[in-house]
């Protein structure tokens, strides 16, 4: 890929991220922000948008950290397992999936707390992992499908890693939606981009 090319990734990648996170963040913490737009504070509105616009920034950043680390991930991996690799791909999904639930829940499931509430989030990142993953192999290949869902799945849960430590379930929402809406930006771009190049 020429390099014009990973620098407007990387910007597209920066807007998706601040965008994303400025409406969302609006979204979830509504009850928080929602005095301020009944009484018209426009400075207190401009400042909660300038910060989370910088909050986006970040996770946009974190987002291509792990989609440039796992492309390379991805070609040690072929060259070590080769025909074996999409097994051990789908093998590490199954554990992300099943870690997710639970080692969240040994951690901060209170006394009598059920390990469903803690399946959700699995079930959203599976679930959407699915669909973008779908996506990009109709638009390139099929064997594709894999490694997009490891992308979803796998990658996004260890750039979701400094939220689910936090435990707090505004910042849980908050982090991972843009960390989803900017890994499958970057994995149904990327393929656009190689073509231009």
């Amino acid at each position: 890929m020429k390099s014009r090319n990973v620098v407007r990734l990387f910007f597209s990648t920066l807007m998706v991220g601040g965008i994303s996170t400025i409406i969302l963040g609006f979204i979830i913490r509504w009850s928080e922000y929602q005095p301020f737009f009944s009484t018209f504070n426009i400075k207190e509105i401009l400042s909660i948008t300038f910060w989370l616009l910088g909050l986006g920034f970040i996770f946009s950043v974190i987002s291509q950290m792990g989609f440039f680390a796992y492309l390379t991930v991805h070609r040690f991996g072929l060259g070590i397992f080769k025909s074996l690799w999409s097994p051990v791909q789908i093998i590490l999904i199954v554990f992300v999936i099943f870690d997710l639930v639970y080692f969240r829940f040994q951690w901060f499931a209170q006394s009598e707390e059920s390990i469903l509430a803690y399946v959700l989030f699995p079930i959203l990142i599976f679930t959407y992992g699915l669909i973008v993953a779908y996506i990009k192999k109709s638009q390139t290949n099929k064997h594709a499908f894999i490694p997009a869902m490891f992308f979803m799945v796998v990658v996004t849960t260890i750039e979701w890693i400094p939220a689910l430590r936090a435990n707090e379930e505004s910042w849980l929402y908050l982090m991972l939606f843009p960390l989803l809406i900017c890994n499958s930006y970057q994995l149904l771009a990327l393929h656009k981009l190689i073509k231009k190049s």
